[in-house]
């Protein structure tokens, strides 16, 4: 499947929460802040596209909403990331 514009896009931003966690992480846990657009794009990416795992980017585990479908939660082998808007 070749992605979307839209989905590479979220894809990217992925990528980016996930190269910026570290720097922000504690005991595990991190929270990321995107602009509102850019989270609407990962969410459309993640939840809206049917967009498959093997285009996600490798240390993404899972996935979910949480706190009434405001916060995007990753899940990697080292932290659980949540997204915010800002």
């Amino acid at each position: 499947m070749d992605p979307t514009l839209h989905q590479k896009q979220g894809i990217n931003h992925l990528r980016r929460v996930l190269d910026y966690a570290p720097m922000v992480a504690s005991d595990g846990a991190a929270t990321v802040h995107l602009t509102v657009e850019d989270w609407h794009v990962v969410a459309d990416t993640l939840f809206a596209m049917d967009t498959p795992m093997e285009l996600m980017p490798e240390p993404i585990k899972s996935y979910e909403l949480v706190n009434d479908n405001r916060t995007i939660r990753l899940h990697t082998d080292d932290y659980v990331i949540d997204v915010d808007p800002m």
